[in-house]
């Protein structure tokens, strides 16, 4: 369980750092309540964590062998992905996933007297709601669901919404300042090299035995 929930918060915590729902925070933050837009940031990525780790729990069923290779391909996918992805881009703070965010936030924006008068509900339905989305389908989601399915499912679990937890506090509290001295390139490129990481250490472990 202890290597699940390592695994499980170094992952999170690693590759969602430069992820839309990281700018989607950070943006959101700089013009609400700082601790209604964490607390609906982290509300999402709890449910879609738990959501996830459930997928995982119900692939555990397959067998083994196909959850592990499984495992090693999406990583690797991901990993190559996000390099490629990040080789191409440039050194600007705001590239593809932050550009994507800011139009998210300003759609949302325009639209937030149907969401009611109260300013700290307001806030918090709008956070949970645009990062749930952003975060659906997102490889975050699917890397979660993949560890669930190879490893210990409570310790990916936790490891996992403590890694949101620190993610979704970074870009509230520091996302500003991060985001001007660090590059969504260089973000990119360092979550692809752990995708890679965690394909290797995958493999090498080799599948687990049945108990």
């Amino acid at each position: 369980m202890l290597t699940a929930f390592t695994a499980g918060l170094t992952l999170i915590t690693i590759s969602e750092l430069g992820d839309k729902t990281f700018f989607i925070a950070m943006i959101l933050a700089t013009r609400h309540s700082k601790r209604w837009v964490f607390l609906g940031v982290w509300a999402a990525l709890i449910v879609m964590t738990l959501l996830s780790v459930a997928v995982g729990k119900v692939f555990q069923l397959l067998p083994q062998e196909f959850t592990f290779y499984a495992a090693i391909l999406l990583f690797t996918v991901f990993g190559l992905k996000m390099l490629i992805q990040g080789w191409r881009m440039g050194d600007s703070p705001c590239e593809d996933e932050c550009e994507a965010a800011v139009e998210t936030v300003e759609k949302a924006e325009a639209n937030l007297s149907r969401w009611g008068s109260n300013p700290a509900w307001v806030t918090f339905v709008e956070a949970f709601s645009l990062t749930f989305i952003a975060e659906w389908g997102d490889r975050t989601q699917i890397a979660t669901i993949t560890l669930a399915a190879a490893s210990h499912a409570l310790g990916v679990a936790l490891g996992a919404i403590v890694g949101h937890g620190i993610c979704a506090a970074i870009a509230v509290l520091g996302g500003g300042l991060m985001a001007g001295r660090i590059s969504e390139r260089t973000l990119t490129l360092g979550g692809g090299a752990l995708f890679l990481i965690f394909a290797i250490v995958t493999a090498l472990q080799g599948m687990p035995r049945a108990s």
